[in-house]
């Protein structure tokens, strides 16, 4: 099975085992009781966070009153949420929250990306990936720094694959995140002029969103990715907005949470420069940078 593919069989299943439950007017409370499990087991089945054993699904839809073939699709599915992905063999170097994450951008046709502070992991240059892990992590060894690096090089991967075809980058930089540099400033400039290059990849995009371009819709969301999933399968995945932080992360994909985050990403491209200003802007700053160094 290809690497996506035990998360977004994951994430339909617990779709759809929410739709089961909310249909049969059962709270999550009332199943955790009836089952005797505990509710936040339900919650991680129904948000795609593990994997799913059929027998499991199975009793959830018997206490929702499902059919019989219902039950029998539903564990068709469970099955195929066993699958382990490549991110899987890191071990501790990805941690558990994240992991979600990981699978769905391999499933993902395109990716959009805001980052207001931090050039992003798909973009980033080993010596970038260094100094911020080191930064966030000073405790870690050596040993454990190398392996998340590897894992980020590892994602970075899918930007380069021919099967399935690589989904496209689609990435917004605040002016900020060019203008904060690295200790090594010499290393900060090589990695604004990797940013130039990613540019010109067939299916990447960057583009700046300048300093004085002013507030833009909804400009409180702060950093946000937005994955859109293929349209031409028989149950397609909804858009996904995530957002992380040190602590876990945020999934959303309600009808009115996704339509306030196109909002704003249409905010922002109606704000950003476009591809030729941007990389002018990247060089100008990657020069001011090496010659303050």
């Amino acid at each position: 099975m290809d690497d996506s593919g035990s998360t977004v069989p994951r994430r339909q299943l617990g779709r759809y085992l929410r739709e089961l439950r909310e249909g049969a007017h059962v709270t999550v409370t009332a199943a955790a009781k009836e089952l005797e499990w505990s509710a936040p087991r339900i919650w991680r089945y129904e948000t795609g966070q593990v994997p799913m054993h059929p027998n499991d699904v199975e009793a959830m839809c018997r206490v929702y009153g499902a059919s019989r073939e219902t039950i029998e699709t539903m564990r068709s599915l469970a099955r195929e949420t066993k699958a382990h992905g490549w991110w899987h063999s890191y071990g501790e170097a990805v941690e558990d929250w994240f992991k979600l994450y990981v699978g769905l951008e391999s499933a993902a046709t395109k990716i959009r990306k805001y980052e207001a502070d931090l050039i992003p992991g798909l973009l980033q240059t080993v010596e970038y990936m260094r100094e911020l892990i080191a930064a966030d992590q000073p405790g870690l060894s050596e040993a454990e720094r190398q392996a998340k690096i590897d894992v980020r090089l590892r994602r970075q991967r899918l930007l380069a694959r021919a099967v399935p075809r690589a989904p496209y980058l689609d990435v917004i930089l605040s002016e900020a995140v060019l203008r904060r540099p690295l200790r090594d400033r010499a290393a900060m400039g090589r990695q604004l002029d990797a940013l130039v290059e990613n540019g010109r990849r067939h299916n990447i995009s960057v583009r700046v969103l300048p300093l004085q371009a002013g507030l833009s819709r909804w400009a409180s969301t702060g950093t946000f990715t937005m994955l859109d999933f293929p349209t031409e399968v028989r149950a397609p995945e909804p858009t996904t907005i995530y957002m992380d932080g040190p602590c876990g992360a945020v999934y959303l994909d309600k009808p009115h949470e996704i339509q306030i985050y196109e909002d704003a990403w249409r905010s922002l491209m109606e704000r950003a420069l476009d591809a030729d200003e941007s990389r002018e802007l990247i060089g100008a700053i990657a020069k001011e940078i090496v010659d303050g160094a």
